[in-house]
């Protein structure tokens, strides 16, 4: 059984930085991880890929493509498209690398798990390699600065969650950036009651004119109760530990491995004496 962690999220959410911390975190407990990197636009990391998308295209070729004339978004797009075409590259790379740990640092396209089907043609390919797969969706803490905004964050995870229909965790990443204030009200965010929070806020005009629609749509998340957010401070080993048992858990991880047993010889009539 092989397992995967698609990591998630939107543009700056900390998703390199995450692959990074949590490949060093399963080194140290002697597990082994290997990542790759999924996005054609990347230009550096903090890890070494083990497989690179940029190998098979690249997002600034294409938008340099006089035929193609994309722009960033659409370019992106054309490039996991193109990575679908050509899923044999990425099922050679795969094949190679059989009873492994592999973690998937995915594009900060939102587009791409909301409501396209790429990243779901992706899955079933992950599926068919005898892949079990958990979805890693970050929001940066940023979200955190007023209701309305965690709101958003909130329906764009619901989003995901739903078109992909995969065992998922949201992740609140970077809370090491938190002020001590807002530290105190970090579990209002991470178990959200949404009428509170939006009972709490400071509102303009233009948010007292929607309002109503806004409380609406809090009701939504809130009467399916299906958001909820762990949160990771990179610097806390502990709290990257209880993410990765979070994950290990969603994915039954190690259930299909065989009990190890050792034999042990029996105390001699000496040691008893």
């Amino acid at each position: 059984m092989r397992y995967a962690q698609l990591v998630m999220g939107p543009a700056g959410s900390g998703k390199s930085t995450y692959c990074s911390v949590m490949q060093q975190h399963f080194a140290d407990a002697r597990r082994t991880v290997e990542i790759v990197n999924l996005d054609p636009a990347a230009e550096h990391f903090d890890y070494e890929p083990s497989v690179d998308i940029r190998e098979l295209i690249q997002l600034d070729d294409v938008m340099e493509d006089e035929d193609l004339n994309f722009g960033p978004n659409g370019g992106l797009i054309f490039c996991m498209e193109y990575l679908i075409e050509n899923i044999s590259w990425l099922q050679e790379k795969l094949n190679d690398r059989s009873e492994c740990y592999m973690i998937f640092d995915c594009p900060g396209q939102l587009e791409l798990y909301t409501h396209l089907t790429i990243m779901r043609d992706f899955i079933k390919v992950l599926q068919n390699l005898d892949f079990r797969i958990c979805g890693v969706f970050l929001l940066d803490v940023q979200f955190m600065v007023d209701a309305p905004k965690f709101l958003s964050g909130s329906l764009a995870a619901l989003s995901v969650m739903v078109n992909l229909a995969i065992p998922h965790v949201n992740v609140l990443n970077k809370t090491d950036l938190l002020s001590k204030r807002a530290q105190k009200k970090l579990e209002s965010f991470t178990e959200p009651d949404v009428n509170n929070l939006l009972s709490d806020a400071e509102w303009d005009k233009w948010d007292k004119k929607y309002l109503r629609l806004t409380e609406t749509i809090g009701k939504l998340v809130t009467d399916y109760s299906l958001v909820r957010f762990l949160p990771l401070n990179i610097k806390d080993e502990e709290s990257v530990a209880d993410v990765r048992l979070y994950i290990d858990v969603i994915m039954n991880y190690g259930e299909d491995e065989d009990v190890k047993q050792r034999d042990f010889e029996e105390p001699s009539n000496d040691a008893e004496n």
